[in-house]
């Protein structure tokens, strides 16, 4: 697993679902750079079980991470018109009607593997046949990116796993302090605690004295 943290974004461009409905090309991070926090998160596949239940929680936090700058970007290996499909399903029937954020479609596995949360390798079996070593679909991956297109933070569950929204609100927010007040959070740090002065000529001026 590549650890991207502190790495740029690695670039794609793909169709995307925005607004529930409209099918878009060329959609890619490059209009966000500058001005926008990035939450991109991969989940393994449209019209399954613990994966509704992902979108549609990011969804009722959506306000929050708007009003942080920041935009809420979800990825699968589905197509874009699976996408639309299930974007057109009540959520009563197990869809993901109502949710407003882009979806992005990887049915080429690119930006997947450009992530390396794609679940699986291909391979050649000894008959020279090509093979795959699973169903090739996405982890459970989130990738906070900043306002300059650089991985602050990630977290890949594998894929029964779902993730928590609230600490994917928590870790922008240590972020985001990080920028303003230019102190380090500690374990445990929530929105509305104190932050921690890295004084790092104290801690070397301690260990040449011990």
């Amino acid at each position: 697993m590549s650890v991207l943290v502190g790495k740029v974004a690695p670039f794609f461009s793909t169709a995307a679902v925005i607004n529930g409905h409209e099918i878009v090309s060329g959609f890619s991070l490059e209009q966000f750079r500058g001005n926008k926090y990035v939450v991109l998160f991969f989940y393994p596949k449209d019209f399954t079980f613990v994966c509704p239940t992902e979108l549609h929680a990011f969804q009722e936090k959506l306000a929050e991470f708007e009003s942080r700058d920041a935009v809420v970007l979800g990825v699968s290996t589905d197509t874009e018109q699976c996408h639309w499909a299930w974007l057109q399903v009540p959520k009563n029937q197990g869809g993901i009607q109502g949710v407003t954020y882009p979806l992005l479609a990887d049915s080429n596995k690119t930006i997947s593997s450009a992530y390396d949360v794609l679940n699986g390798e291909y391979g050649v079996d000894d008959d020279g046949n090509l093979s795959a070593t699973s169903e090739m679909i996405a982890y459970r991956g989130l990738f906070l990116i900043d306002k300059e297109g650089q991985v602050r933070h990630q977290l890949v569950n594998d894929l029964p796993l779902g993730r928590s929204v609230d600490e994917a609100l928590r870790i922008l927010d240590a972020l985001r302090f990080f920028e303003t007040a230019g102190e380090v959070c500690p374990a445990n740090w929530s929105s509305g605690k104190s932050g921690m002065k890295a004084d790092f000529a104290g801690v070397a001026d301690y260990l040449s004295k011990h």
